[in-house]
C-alpha cells in the first residue's frame, strides 16, 4: 500500500508540475542560457514549493482524520469533480504565459527565486487539499503517510523538472511550437485519470 501510495503522490506532482506557466518558461530560458544546472535550479524552488504545500495539505487532513473520515465519500466525490475541472481547464489551456522574471544569477538564489514565486500562490494548498480528498486520503492519513506522500509530490514533480531540462540541455534548441499545448493535454488526461478513479472509489463506497 505504501508502494501505491507513493505512486500516486509522484503521478500528481508530475502532473501538477508538467504546465508550462512563467516558471517552465523560465527554466526553458535559463537551460538555454546557462545549461542543464541553471535550468533545474528554478525546477527545484517550485518542486519544493509543491512539496511545502503537500505537506501542509496531508498533514491538515492527519490532524483530523478521525472527523473527517465521517465525510470521506462527498470529500472524494469533491476531490474527484475538482480533478476533472482542473482536466477540462487543461484541455482548453491557451498560449503559454511568459516566463517569469527573477533577479537572481546564481543557482542557490535561482532555488529560493522560483521557491518564493510558486509559495505566493495560496490557492495551491486548497488544490492539493481537493487532489487528496479525491485520493481517499481524508479518512485514513497517518502522519508517517503525510510523509510519504509529500515526498512523493516532490519526487514527481522533481521527474518533470528533470526531463525538461534535460531534453531542452541535450537538444539545444527551443522546444518545438506546439509543445506545451501537448503538455498541458496530457497532464490533463492524467488529472481526468485521478479524476475518474476517485469518482470510482466514491462508487465502490456507496454500493459497498
Amino acid at each position: 500500500m505504501s508502494l501505491v501510495l507513493l505512486l500516486k503522490a509522484m503521478g500528481l506532482g508530475l502532473a501538477v508540475a508538467a504546465p508550462l506557466g512563467p516558471i517552465g518558461a523560465l527554466c526553458i530560458t535559463r537551460t538555454l542560457e546557462r545549461g542543464f544546472a541553471a535550468g533545474l535550479a528554478g525546477g527545484l524552488g517550485t518542486a519544493l514549493a509543491d512539496a511545502s504545500y503537500a505537506a501542509m495539505a496531508a498533514a491538515g487532513f492527519a490532524a483530523f482524520a478521525s472527523v473527517l473520515g465521517l465525510v470521506d465519500l462527498p470529500l472524494r466525490v469533491l476531490g474527484g469533480a475538482f480533478m476533472l475541472w482542473l482536466a477540462w481547464k487543461g484541455l482548453h489551456a491557451g498560449p503559454p504565459r511568459r516566463a517569469a522574471q527573477i533577479g537572481a544569477r546564481d543557482l542557490a538564489g535561482t532555488v529560493a527565486a522560483t521557491f518564493l514565486l510558486t509559495m505566493a500562490n495560496p490557492s495551491t494548498i486548497l488544490s492539493f487539499a481537493a487532489l487528496f480528498a479525491g485520493l481517499g486520503l481524508a479518512a485514513e492519513t497517518s502522519l508517517a503517510e503525510a510523509a510519504l506522500v509529500t515526498a512523493g509530490v516532490f519526487a514527481g514533480s522533481m521527474l518533470w523538472w528533470c526531463l525538461l531540462s534535460g531534453g531542452v540541455a541535450l537538444s539545444r534548441h527551443r522546444l518545438p511550437q506546439g509543445f506545451a499545448t501537448w503538455v498541458s493535454r496530457l497532464s490533463a488526461l492524467m488529472l481526468a485519470g485521478f479524476g475518474l478513479w476517485a469518482l470510482a472509489s466514491a462508487l465502490r463506497l456507496m454500493m459497498g
